[in-house]
């Protein structure tokens, strides 16, 4: 059976950091393309940063390109978002993606809120 299970999120001052984690089952995320997306109160969910599966290349959005660093633990079967200098507007629900051809699995999401 296919889970992806977030945790990590929570509440942080502006400034701070969060490490997302994705613990993955049912499948290897190093034969998976795995992203982060994220979705605020009112707005689409959009794409934060991805990791190819193979040699895990990774991109981010520009909106978080030198804050923000997707990695992977093939030996844990894990994938990671590092935040840094989080802001208020990375305030939103974080959710991992795993993606092989036109199969995709999501995770239940879990909640960053940067606020003071």
């Amino acid at each position: 059976q296919v889970q992806l299970v977030e945790s990590g999120g929570g509440l942080v001052q502006p400034g701070g950091s969060l490490k997302l984690s994705c613990a993955a089952s049912g499948f290897t995320v190093s034969t998976y393309v795995m992203s982060w997306y994220r979705q605020a109160a009112g707005k689409e969910r959009e794409l934060v940063a991805t990791i190819t599966s193979g040699a895990g290349s990774a991109i981010h959005a520009d909106s978080v390109k030198g804050r923000f660093t997707i990695s992977r633990d093939n030996g844990k079967n894990t994938v990671y978002l590092q935040m840094n200098s989080l802001k208020p507007d990375d305030t939103a629900v974080y959710y991992c993606n795993a993606r092989w051809y036109r199969t995709a699995y999501w995770g239940q999401g879990t909640q960053v809120t940067v606020s003071s």
